[in-house]
């Protein structure tokens, strides 16, 4: 019981000491709980200062938006790849027609026509079609288009400068081609080693793959030169040409070159040059051009 008591008993000093720790607990207490510690001075958000501080703020963080977007620098339309399609806002079926009109060898030259191969919105069009960059040859010879429409049943408005000597389109000379409106002494040349290359036009559609070379342009030469007599082309024996031999077929690139060998080397020996066509992935719209130049003996 003493060892209790002498843990709970207090002199005057200490009880003294306790009431008015008490007392000052209290006072603190209901100040905290009654005490009005708000303040009725209102701050005017719609100050000079404050608007101007808060269009900074606004101003500052567009910027950063706007650094924080991909950055288009200018770009040739008929190289882009899928990645880059994305970025610039292309659905997936826009790009894959776009990518399957290159593959036929051909080339976009305008913005219009950039539109009706990938069929984009007019809005997208207009939103990429500044950065696109062709070749200085196509916006020279896109500047120099005459006003009027051709019409493709007017022969007449074609050519103007002077009659033609042969409308075979293998005969053709370089000043021949100069006759059409819209061809000049580079794509004359250009048409000439083309046909040199191919050893001949076998078909009308081939002129669509010259480089460069427009549609309504290709037209007009059809318009007027037609092939009379196919070429004698030299064919290859698939079975028997060496690798550098069959890259020289103008249809035929490094993969599907390597693809024919290895095929040639499973079946051992092409009995027809049909077979091509069992190999996977094998380009079916250009079998008619690339067995010109090949045969399986």
């Amino acid at each position: 019981m003493k060892m209790f008591k002498s843990h709970f008993w207090y002199n005057k000093s200490q009880r003294n000491g306790i009431f008015f720790l008490v007392f000052l607990i209290i006072i603190l207490q209901t100040i905290i709980v009654f005490g009005d510690f708000s303040s009725d001075e209102k701050v005017d958000l719609d100050t000079t200062k404050v608007i101007a501080f808060h269009q900074q703020i606004d101003s500052l963080q567009a910027i950063e938006i706007e650094n924080r977007k991909p950055k288009i620098y200018p770009f040739n339309p008929n190289y882009i790849t899928d990645y880059k399609g994305e970025q610039l806002g292309m659905s997936l079926k826009e790009i894959d027609r776009l990518l399957a009109f290159r593959k036929t060898n051909k080339f976009i030259n305008s913005k219009s026509e950039f539109q009706k191969v990938t069929q984009v919105s007019d809005s997208l069009l207009n939103q990429i079609s500044p950065y696109f960059k062709f070749p200085d040859w196509v916006v020279k010879s896109s500047k120099q288009k005459p006003k009027y429409n051709v019409s493709s049943s007017s022969v007449e408005k074609f050519y103007i400068k002077k009659k033609v000597s042969t409308t075979d389109l293998n005969k053709a000379t370089a000043e021949d081609f100069k006759t059409i409106s819209g061809i000049g002494a580079a794509f004359s040349e250009r048409i000439i080693k083309y046909r040199s290359k191919l050893q001949g036009f076998s078909f009308e559609s081939q002129l669509n793959e010259v480089w460069g070379l427009e549609n309504e342009v290709t037209e007009k030469i059809i318009a007027i030169f037609k092939i009379y007599e196919k070429p004698i082309i030299k064919k290859t024996n698939v079975n028997t040409v060496t690798f550098k031999g069959l890259l020289k077929n103008p249809y035929i690139d490094y993969n599907l070159c390597k693809k024919i060998f290895e095929y040639r080397d499973e079946v051992a020996e092409l009995q027809n040059i049909s077979e091509l066509k069992n190999i996977k992935d094998f380009p079916l719209d250009k079998y008619d051009r690339i067995v010109l130049y090949l045969v399986a003996e």
